[in-house]
């Protein structure tokens, strides 16, 4: 898989620098960027794989392009592709100057070749709206704004191979159950790759590997079938995110067992769960990053501005930010940055905890 993945965002503010920009790399049909519409059109994909497009993402978008002065139409697929098609087709009969897609089970692909047959530039949303695979992979929007996934993915193997060893286990003898995203997630490819790299440099080879999802109570189906497979035996689940990783996690308290578990997202009960010792650690994407940046993209192109940007992943622009690894001493780094209420965390199971490492 050929790409550039170089964290180019570390706040904010640099990403609004790095945007502002009229000259540099453009791509594709998006490039001039001057519509009459100034609506910015924006679809989410669900709310089953995690809490951070209605609690997070949303809001953010909103405000920052409606403080720059332009309309914002953010809505979401609920995890249903027709509903996708029917949002993006409505959005465009009332005029879109730019589309910010987070892609679901494919549906974003028809809906950006739409878009930019309109002269429309389309800013893929932290999931990559591609066609092919591997070497063959294709961007189809003009640009793409997201975290360093792999870099999620190596933060997380990481992760277990860590809490193997403080376990005392050895990472190459261990049984490792792989519990990965949806497959039709052009991201969970990038995290698992990541993932399996820094697992497999300590040695450590999937017991058991079931079809990836994105649903908690599938995942903890499948993880409960996997381990039934495995005798009831298992060292340690890496697992693609806190949804996920709750499921599983629920599997292992009912068979009393605690092991290594990763996740991301730094969502409450994934958070709620490091701090109880029963996942290792989980990915913190701090969204208002991702969100400022794909906004202030937004907002360059609805100027009729061209925007330049040096890195690329699958050939189009690419915007990519920095996941942080929070263990349990770090937990508090989240509440403090505003992504988590200590108040949501810190509930009678979690109190204990809480005072212990300080989140309050």
């Amino acid at each position: 898989m050929k790409k550039t993945l170089i964290a180019a965002v570390v706040v904010a503010g640099v990403a609004s620098l790095a945007l502002a920009a009229c000259s540099g790399s453009g791509s594709g049909s998006g490039s001039g960027g001057a519509k009459a519409s100034t609506r910015a059109c924006v679809i989410l994909p669900d709310t089953a794989s995690s809490p951070r497009w209605e609690n997070g993402d949303r809001p953010a978008i909103t405000k920052a392009l409606k403080d720059a002065g332009f309309d914002a139409d953010v809505q979401n697929a609920q995890g249903d592709t027709n509903k996708y098609a029917t949002i993006a087709d409505q959005q465009l009969t009332k005029g879109c100057g730019v589309m910010i897609l987070t892609d679901y089970n494919g549906a974003a692909v028809a809906v950006t070749q739409k878009a930019q047959k309109q002269g429309i530039p389309v800013i893929a949303y932290d999931r990559p709206i591609t066609t092919g695979k591997g070497d063959s992979t294709k961007m189809l929007a003009d640009y793409y704004v997201s975290f360093d996934n792999v870099k999620v993915g190596e933060l997380e193997g990481q992760s277990i191979v860590d809490g193997l060893k403080a376990a005392g286990k050895d990472p190459a003898t261990a049984v490792v159950v792989y519990m990965g995203g949806d497959p039709t997630d052009g991201n969970a490819a990038l995290f698992h790759e990541g993932a399996v790299k820094a697992m497999s440099a300590a040695g450590i080879k999937p017991a058991a590997e079931p079809t990836g999802v994105w649903d908690g109570d599938k995942s903890a189906t499948n993880f409960e079938q996997a381990l039934t497979s495995l005798g009831g035996k298992v060292d340690a689940v890496w697992s693609a995110n806190d949804t996920n990783a709750a499921g599983i996690i629920t599997v292992l308290d009912k068979n009393g067992l605690k092991v290594p578990v990763s996740g991301q997202d730094a969502s409450t009960a994934g958070l709620q769960n490091v701090l109880l010792g029963k996942q290792t650690a989980t990915v913190y994407k701090p969204y208002k990053l991702e969100a400022d940046a794909a906004s202030q993209l937004a907002i360059t192109l609805l100027k009729g501005k061209k925007p330049s940007i040096s890195d690329s992943l699958y050939g189009k622009p690419f915007i990519a930010q920095t996941p942080i690894l929070i263990t349990a001493d770090k937990v508090e780094q989240v509440v403090t940055a505003g992504d988590a209420k200590a108040s949501d965390i810190c509930t009678a199971d979690v109190a204990a905890a809480c005072a212990q490492y300080g989140v309050k």
